[in-house]
C-alpha cells in the first residue's frame, strides 16, 4: 500500500513539474484595425492594488515570459493601496514583487489618483479609469489588456471596476479607429472568477485543469471538426508556483496569517483562465 502511495505521489509530482497551457496564443494575437494587424504582442496587466499582480495573475505573467514569441509585458497598477496609510510602503513592495516576476522597470507604472483610492466599498468610475489608462495604452501600442472580470475574483469593488474602465477605453479607441487605422484598439481579456469551493482547491485545481486540457486535446485529435475552446488556460509548474510565492513574500505589510493559507490553497496560484470580452458586453 505504501509503495502505491509513493508511486501516486511521484506521478502527481512529475505531472506538475512543468507548466501546461491551452490557447495561450489567444492572449497574444494582436488586434486587427482595418487591414492593419499588430506585429508585436504588447501585453498590459491592469490591476487595482499592489499585490494583485502576484496573488491572482502570476501564472499568466510567468507563462507569457516563457512564450516563444517573447511578448513585451507591462504592468499598470491604479492605486498605491493606501487604505491603511501604507501607500508608499506598498508601492515599494510592488516594485520588489515585479522584480521577482521579471517585469522591466521601464514597463511598470503605479497611479495615485484621488478618485482611484483603495476602498472596500467604492466602485471606481469607468470614465476616470479610461482617461487614466489611455496614455499608457496608446503610448506603448498595447495590443492586449489583461484584468479582472465583473466579479473581481475576491468581490472587491475596485477590482470589478477595471473591466468597465477597459471597456470605455476600447469603445473610445474603436470610434477613432473607424476614422484612421493607425489607432491601436487592444483586445481585452478577463480573469475568470470561480465559485468559492474550487477557488481554494490549490494544487488539486492544477491537476484538474491539466486533465481537462489533455482531454480537450485528445478530443480535438479524435474529432477534428470539434470547435476550439474559447478560453485561454494557464497552469503553473512547481518552479512558477515557488516564484509566485516569492513575489508574494515581497509584500511584507500584507503577510498576515491567512495570506499564507492563500498561498497554499488558492487556485490562482496555479491556474488562470481567460475569456475575451467584447466592448459591448463589459459594461
Amino acid at each position: 500500500m505504501l509503495l502505491w502511495l509513493f508511486a501516486l505521489a511521484a506521478l502527481v509530482a512529475s505531472s506538475l513539474y512543468l507548466p501546461l497551457h491551452s490557447n495561450v496564443q489567444l492572449l497574444l494575437d494582436g488586434p486587427v484595425n482595418g487591414n492593419v494587424k499588430a506585429n508585436a504582442s504588447r501585453v498590459l496587466l491592469l490591476t487595482a492594488h499592489p499585490d494583485d499582480e502576484c496573488f491572482f495573475f502570476a501564472p499568466t505573467i510567468l507563462a507569457l515570459q516563457q512564450h516563444a514569441s517573447q511578448p513585451d509585458i507591462y504592468s499598470l497598477c491604479l492605486s498605491v493601496g493606501d487604505a491603511d496609510g501604507l501607500g508608499q510602503v506598498r508601492k515599494e513592495e510592488l516594485s520588489r514583487s515585479l522584480d521577482v516576476m521579471g517585469i522591466e522597470h521601464d514597463k511598470r507604472w503605479v497611479v495615485d489618483h484621488p478618485l482611484l483610492q483603495d476602498n472596500m466599498t467604492l466602485r471606481w468610475d469607468a470614465s476616470v479609469i479610461a482617461d487614466i489608462i489611455t496614455p499608457f495604452v496608446v503610448g506603448n501600442g498595447i495590443t492586449t489588456i489583461l484584468t479582472f472580470d465583473s466579479k473581481g475574483i475576491s468581490a472587491h469593488p475596485n477590482h470589478y471596476s477595471l473591466p468597465s474602465g477597459a471597456s470605455s477605453l476600447v469603445n473610445e479607441l474603436s470610434s477613432k479607429a473607424s476614422v484612421t487605422t493607425s489607432v491601436p484598439v487592444p483586445r481585452v481579456f478577463s480573469l475568470i472568477t470561480v465559485p468559492v469551493l474550487p477557488k481554494y482547491t490549490g494544487i488539486i485545481s492544477a491537476l484538474l485543469a491539466r486533465t481537462d486540457i489533455l482531454f480537450s486535446r485528445a478530443l480535438a485529435y479524435l474529432v477534428p471538426g470539434e470547435a476550439p475552446q474559447p478560453l485561454a488556460v494557464v497552469t503553473s509548474g512547481f518552479k512558477e508556483y515557488f516564484k509566485a510565492s516569492r513575489a508574494i513574500r515581497q509584500h511584507d505589510s500584507q503577510l498576515v496569517w491567512f495570506r499564507y493559507l492563500y498561498m497554499v490553497f488558492s487556485r490562482y496560484m496555479w491556474v488562470n483562465e481567460w475569456v475575451e470580452v467584447g466592448s459591448d458586453t463589459m459594461q
